[in-house]
Formats: C-alpha cells, sequence, structure tokens
C-alpha cells in the first residue's frame, strides 16, 4: 500500500465523520487506547502465516539477544591462531574467523547490538517524527507550512551523508548510526503520517477536549496518537529493517559500529576481506542481516494489511450503524 492509500484509509475513518461523532461502533474501535489497539493488530498479524513467520524470527532475536549477555559458547575475545577458518564442529558450531574467534559467539553478541541500535533508532525516529508531525498540523497555518517545507527540503538528505557529517566529531559510534538513521527515518514518518494527524487534529472531539481545558500533550496521546497508531507502527517497523542494513553499511565504511564491539556489520566487515579463503564467514552474518531484515519487512507488510482489514471492518460497522 502506497502513501495516497494510506491516507485515503485514514479519511475512511477520519474522525470528521458526522457518524463517528455519535459513538458508532467504528468510532469506539478508532479511539481505542494505544495498548488495545497495538494488540489488536499483533493478533491480526499473528493470524497471517507470513505474519506467524516474521514474529517467531523477531522473538528468537530478543531471545538470543538476552541470552548473549550471559552466555555464548565460547569467549568472544579468546582466539586461537592455530585453529583459524576451522569448520563448522562440536567446539565452533559455524568455525572460526581468520583469527581463531568463535564466529557463532560473535554473532550471538552482535544480535544484541543490532536490538540495541534498531530500538535506539526506532525510538529516536518515532519521538522525533511525530515532534516534527505535531508541528506540521499546528494550528498555525504559517508555522505549519514552514514545518512542511523544511521536512521537504531535509527528507533529500543521503544517510551516509549525515552520517559522515556526524563521524567527523564523534568518530565511528553507535550513536553515528542512531542519530542519521533516526533523522531521516523520522523525516520520513512525518509526511507519511500527517494526513493521518491533520484529520485527527481537525476533527470535533480535539476541539471539544481543547475547550474542555485540555493541554496539548494530553490531546496528542490521547486523542490523535492513537487515530495514527496504525499507520505508525507501519512505519517503524519498516524503519527497523532498513536500521538492520544500515548498520551493516555503515560499518563497513568504518564511521558505524567501532572497531572491537560485535555487530552483524562488523563481522561482514571483518570478513569480506577473506571471501575467497573461507567464503563461510561471511555467509553467516549475510544470512542473518537477509533473514532478520526479510522478517522486519514481512511485518510491516503483515501490519499494514491487518491495518487495511481494521478499516474495512470500521467502514462496514459505520454503514451498518448508520442505517
Amino acid at each position: 500500500m502506497n502513501r495516497s492509500s494510506l491516507s485515503s484509509s485514514t479519511q475512511r475513518l477520519s474522525p470528521s465523520s458526522p457518524q463517528t461523532e455519535r459513538s458508532s461502533p467504528s468510532s469506539s474501535q478508532t479511539r481505542g487506547g494505544i495498548g488495545e489497539v497495538t494488540v489488536s493488530l499483533l493478533r491480526a498479524v499473528w493470524r497471517k502465516p507470513e505474519g506467524r513467520f516474521s514474529l517467531v524470527v523477531l522473538a528468537l532475536w530478543i531471545l538470543v539477544a538476552l541470552v548473549s549477555l550471559f552466555w555464548t559458547p565460547q569467549s568472544l575475545w579468546t582466539t586461537d591462531g592455530y585453529n583459524v577458518w576451522a569448520k563448522p564442529s562440536a567446539a565452533h558450531w559455524l568455525g572460526t574467523d581468520g583469527t581463531g574467534a568463535d564466529v557463532f559467539s560473535w554473532l550471538m553478541a552482535g544480535s544484541r547490538t543490532n536490538l540495541l541500535i534498531v530500538i535506539l533508532t526506532v525510538a529516536f525516529s518515532g519521538v522525533f517524527g511525530l515532534l516534527m508531525v505535531t508541528l506540521m498540523v499546528s494550528r498555525n497555518s504559517a508555522l505549519a507550512n514552514t514545518s512542511v517545507v523544511v521536512v521537504d527540503a531535509l527528507i533529500s538528505i543521503p544517510t551516509v551523508l549525515i552520517a559522515l557529517i556526524l563521524a567527523v566529531p564523534l568518530g565511528a559510534s553507535i550513536t553515528v548510526i542512531v542519530v542519521a538513521c533516526g533523522f531521516g527515518y523520522g523525516l520520513n514518518l512525518a509526511r507519511v503520517v500527517r494526513p493521518a494527524a491533520l484529520l485527527a487534529a481537525r476533527s470535533s472531539y480535539v476541539e471539544s477536549a481543547l475547550a474542555n481545558g485540555a493541554s496539548g500533550i494530553r490531546v496528542l496521546t490521547t486523542h490523535i496518537v492513537p487515530n495514527i497508531l496504525p499507520v505508525l507502527l507501519v512505519q517503524l517497523s519498516l524503519s527497523a529493517g532498513t536500521a538492520v542494513l544500515a548498520e551493516s553499511g555503515l560499518t563497513y565504511l568504518g564511521i558505524g559500529v567501532p572497531s572491537g564491539v560485535p555487530s552483524w556489520g562488523h563481522s561482514l566487515a571483518t570478513s569480506v576481506k577473506f571471501i575467497n579463503v573461507y567464503p563461510l564467514t561471511v555467509l553467516w552474518p549475510g544470512l542473518i542481516v537477509t533473514v532478520v531484515v526479510i522478517a522486519l519487512n514481512v511485518f510491516g507488510d503483515a501490519l499494514r494489511d491487518a491495518l487495511e482489514e481494521r478499516y474495512v471492518t470500521a467502514a462496514q460497522e459505520e454503514a451498518e450503524y448508520g442505517r
């Protein structure tokens, strides 16, 4: 579903609809709490085979990341110069690299670094994107129009260029990845979510809440965010998959995860030099990155389908209620 279809789908549940204002079934569904909406969408994702695949992969990723905090098959810092490029065995499940370090242990430890990067990037882009959306739907038309122009101008800046600029004072670090990716993804999120947020911000129940003295923060968290949450979740899930790829690319360029910190991108960057010597060391991290990115993108697609079904169901209930 493209951006225009997302906007049109959101418009079908516009809070400005007269029937919606009478607390119709779809109104209560649309205005459900954040937790209720999230659980409902996740259940819808789980009912689809591809959704189950994505959720299982993501659950395994989180589990491995947590386990790696306390245990790995081999010490990350134990190397064996006499056992380099070893094939998979009982002692080294995925073999060893050019230093004799255990590949599986490094990939396990790298899973928590990548998970941390994804969480921080998604959080940063979500907060930054919501901030920009708030400005773009402001009741001050000059501020709103200026914000739209600024977002359209900044969104054209490549993430790699932002990372290079940040790497000058900060050097290679996780912060560079999070800020560079979060900035770019947040701008894209703001532009995609703006139509849905604009519909919610102009609704009569928001007007009523403001007239009753509700603060802007309360209106944002209670009325606007629950209405744009489905679209927001889809965009954030797609950003998560891109963040995994960005970590690998930026680390390969030397401006991502610093040397010595385990990550999937670092494993790829260090092993690609020896692809002609021992291709398996490149295969494993590349395979993991591919599977995780596919799972995140499939999750985003399943979430988008669940969003469409949610809107169709709500529209049917709205039509039934209006009879």
